[in-house]
């Protein structure tokens, strides 16, 4: 079967807390990689200068399952719509191009919650290694839910 070269992925749920407090967190592409990648990514952390405060921001992390360096930088932020927007620096594991937002909303009738979304666009090069990219898909894929548990309340 041949690999699809172009992938656009819309994913989104609700959250069980408050737009400020997740987007405290989710701003935070060094926090984003730690609740959705856990052990599976390593060496995260900012390059080139970059800082949270700082846009555009260069960070970068490797994927424990098969060493694959991620070079990213933060390319947009707005802290009134509570979005960031990401990209790719460098091609990496058979993805040439990525890009992605992040965005929090407010829920009108429910205040202590929030609307969370996440989209993406990634191409894959013409000699990309169908399993890694296929693993990074699968990946990709549960990454809202992990956000999702991270805000989740404690379990009684």
């Amino acid at each position: 079967m041949a690999l699809q070269r172009k992938h656009t992925m819309h994913h989104s749920t609700i959250l069980d807390a408050d737009p400020d407090t997740v987007w405290t967190e989710v701003r935070d592409p060094m926090k984003v990689v730690k609740i959705v990648s856990g052990p599976a990514a390593k060496n995260v952390g900012w390059t080139e200068g970059g800082a949270l405060e700082r846009v555009p921001a260069r960070y970068d992390f490797t994927l424990v399952f098969n060493e694959g360096l991620v070079q990213q930088e933060i390319a947009g932020r707005n802290e009134v719509d509570r979005s960031s927007t990401y990209r790719a620096v460098a091609p990496t594991m058979g993805v040439a191009n990525y890009a992605a937002t992040i965005r929090v909303r407010p829920i009108t009738n429910d205040p202590g919650r929030s609307y969370f979304e996440w989209s993406r666009e990634l191409e894959i090069t013409d000699d990309a290694d169908p399993e890694v990219v296929e693993a990074i898909i699968a990946m990709m894929e549960k990454q809202t839910n992990s956000v999702r548990d991270h805000f989740a309340p404690p379990k009684k």
